[in-house]
């Protein structure tokens, strides 16, 4: 932009053929000029500061740890500790690890004056926190619990894509849809990296797709709830997916190495979809007061069923206790429910909106809110099979599993016809493999991490 665009006082005609009086215009022209430009930087600043409150009025607090800080300043965030996970994950890689623990008839431990002992191996590695790997020797009930809860885990993505599915032809705007579709497909990949965790410990993801479609295995009870209007996706974002990630978070030092290294990823794309159910509530909750109120009342319907996704009181808890001294669980499941409910009570502030519980209060002895148990019975109930939609969550599920089975049925037969012709040489070696998704285990997932020992 020129000066003269911009310039406001032009010089009178009988001045303007005075050499001096020219020259000292044009320089306090051009000063108006810079005098122009600051001030219009100033109301951009303004303008900037203005777009960063409403930010602020946004923020997602102790989930995103990009924007949170403490009293003292400091970042402490849940996407925090997921980095931290992550590097000491490569710094163990860099260091390499102790042979893992081995079954007692392996030929490599054949040494007749010093017998192996697996169990204290085992035991050992807990104790070092270190990572068990798919080759190493582990007790069966170590196996039998990793399968149940990385199967449950995978079944849960899968089926959770089916409430917020239910929007993707309503959603207000194509914006919204794109979002939408987006997280929906993240939870399908997220489905399929859980599965192929699964994989490693010797069980087929065929075999747990027909254990959960016969009902005898189980996934999360909080999808088997409806969504009836737009702001159910919001409160799914930010409720189910919060507390999936108050869950998830310490999965990722569980001591299971393929598991620890799936939930790296899956946290971090958690979180997007944490906020982005936020911001939907967000944008209702400051709209009109029709949507106000949808926003209200979905957080009202989606709250209890969100607190009982931790599981049922640690005195009740069948494999929580267990699963925490074999390091696969960090926290019980009422620390997690309460580092939840004291999260959420700080977020619904800028919301505008309240949490349908009377008794929430501040614990001062505690340094924590205390706040109305979830109903443990209705859980059981939903559980059980009781649910609002427990019966069309999986009939959709069978239904899909029917139709896709030509899919499976050709990827099967290109894969054993590519086999064939690999074994007879007419076919390079890698040529035609299979794809990740039609049986492979993904990279990174299975392996142990790079300088680890075989055990």
């Amino acid at each position: 932009m020129s000066g003269e665009s911009i310039c406001f006082v032009r010089l009178p005609e009988y001045f303007q053929d005075n050499k001096w009086i020219n020259i000292m215009f044009t320089r306090c022209r051009r000063l108006q000029t810079v005098l122009t430009w600051f001030r219009a930087v100033k109301i951009f600043q303004v303008l900037l500061q203005g777009l960063a409150a409403t930010g602020v009025s946004c923020n997602t607090m102790l989930v995103d740890g990009d924007d949170a800080q403490t009293v003292s300043g400091t970042r402490s965030g849940l996407l925090d500790e997921v980095e931290a996970a992550e590097a000491d994950l490569r710094d163990a890689a860099l260091r390499g690890r102790i042979p893992g623990p081995r079954a007692a008839d392996d030929p490599a431990d054949a040494d007749p004056d010093h017998p192996a002992d697996p169990d204290r191996n085992f035991t050992e590695m807990m104790d070092a926190d270190q990572k068990i790997e798919p080759r190493d020797w582990m007790p069966d009930g170590y196996r039998r619990t990793l399968v149940r809860q990385i199967a449950q885990h995978a079944h849960s993505e899968i089926i959770g894509m089916q409430p917020e599915g239910n929007w993707l032809t309503r959603a207000p705007s194509l914006h919204r849809k794109a979002i939408l579709l987006a997280k929906v497909q993240d939870e399908a990949g997220h489905g399929l990296y859980l599965y192929a965790a699964a994989e490693t410990l010797g069980v087929s993801r065929e075999e747990l797709v027909d254990l959960l479609l016969a009902g005898r295995q189980k996934y999360s009870s909080i999808f088997n709830y409806p969504t009836l209007t737009w702001a159910d996706v919001g409160a799914i974002g930010w409720l189910v997916d919060g507390a999936a990630i108050i869950n998830q978070v310490p999965l990722c030092r569980c001591s299971y190495g393929p598991y620890a290294r799936a939930m790296i990823r899956v946290c971090k794309e958690e979180s997007f979809h944490q906020r982005q159910g936020y911001e939907i509530l967000h944008t209702l909750a400051h709209g009109t007061p029709a949507q106000r109120q949808m926003a209200q009342d979905a957080v009202d319907r989606w709250w209890y069923p969100s607190l009982a996704m931790f599981g049922p009181p640690d005195a009740d808890s069948t494999h929580s206790g267990q699963s925490m001294r074999w390091k696969i669980k960090r926290f019980s499941n009422d620390e997690l429910r309460q580092r939840f409910v004291d999260m959420c009570v700080q977020q619904v502030g800028p919301l505008g909106l309240t949490l349908p519980d009377p008794e929430l209060r501040w614990n001062e002895q505690c340094q924590a809110y205390d706040f109305t148990q979830p109903d443990y019975d209705e859980l059981l109930r939903v559980i059980r099979g009781d649910g609002p939609c427990n019966r069309q969550r999986l009939a959709h599920r069978r239904a899909a599993h029917d139709a896709g089975g030509w899919v499976r049925e050709a990827s099967r037969a290109y894969a054993e016809k590519q086999a064939s012709r690999r074994k007879a040489g007419t076919v390079p070696a890698g040529v035609g493999a299979v794809p990740v998704g039609a049986g492979a285990v993904p990279v990174g997932v299975g392996a142990p991490p790079v300088g680890a020992g075989a055990g």
